[in-house]
């Protein structure tokens, strides 16, 4: 039996058709917000409520959002206890991408273990949605999106910061937000690595440490 659709005609009054009812008690949740939360935030001033003072907005920098350990953060490539990327070029990846935003070269492998191996592999940030097929698809457990940096946004759209080569993804260590050039590595070898160690004093700078990379001799 087929369901019958009955649209009525809604009749709209004189007060509705110049909208000044409506506008007036828009503008009154407006104001019963907004004294609500600023009476609120006098009453946490002055000691008198220990929540947050019933505003919903985060004062971002100073307070962050609880992050979940499973969120889909930045991506990292993962490495092998030689410091040689886990990747074998399988191009998995790069296929299931929805965006199409990975971009894999491969080459062979320099030894007997690894046949292929990415000579080159970029991620287009801007592209990205974070749907996480990448991690989910690749067989050697070689990308993961766990590092749990989110704070990697820039004013230029066009700026080489949006591409992530191997290096720095093979580098990337979660303890430090942003692009390295920001922090002052611009080296492949200065990149922080797994086992960097973040100094909160910001006039030294941390030490690194990650196996299977070459210090560059001094200048």
């Amino acid at each position: 039996m087929e369901k019958k659709i009955i649209v009525k005609d809604v009749k709209i009054g004189f007060l509705e058709e110049i909208y000044l009812i409506e506008v007036f008690k828009g503008l009154c949740i407006t104001a019963g917000h907004f004294f609500a939360n600023f009476f609120a935030v006098i009453a946490k001033t002055i000691g008198l409520r220990k929540d947050r003072g019933g505003v919903v907005t985060i004062y971002y920098p100073e307070e962050k959002r609880f992050m979940h350990p499973n969120l889909r953060a930045r991506h990292r490539l993962m490495q092998r206890e030689d410091g040689t990327p886990k990747c074998v070029a399988c191009m998995m990846c790069e296929t299931v991408c929805p965006c199409n935003c990975i971009h894999i070269e491969a080459a062979e492998g320099m030894d007997d273990r690894v046949e292929k191996y990415p000579k080159r592999f970029v991620i287009e940030i801007l592209r990205c949605c974070f749907c996480g097929l990448c991690a989910e698809a690749c067989p050697e457990d070689a990308i993961r999106m766990d590092s749990g940096i989110v704070e990697f946004a820039l004013y230029d759209r066009t700026s080489p910061e949006n591409f992530y080569n191997k290096e720095f993804l093979l580098n990337s260590a979660p303890l430090i937000s942003g692009h390295p050039v920001r922090h002052g590595w611009t080296d492949a070898f200065k990149y922080p690595g797994e086992t960097v160690e973040v100094n909160r004093d910001p006039a030294k700078k941390p030490k690194i440490h990650f196996p299977g990379l070459k210090k560059q001799p001094a200048a």
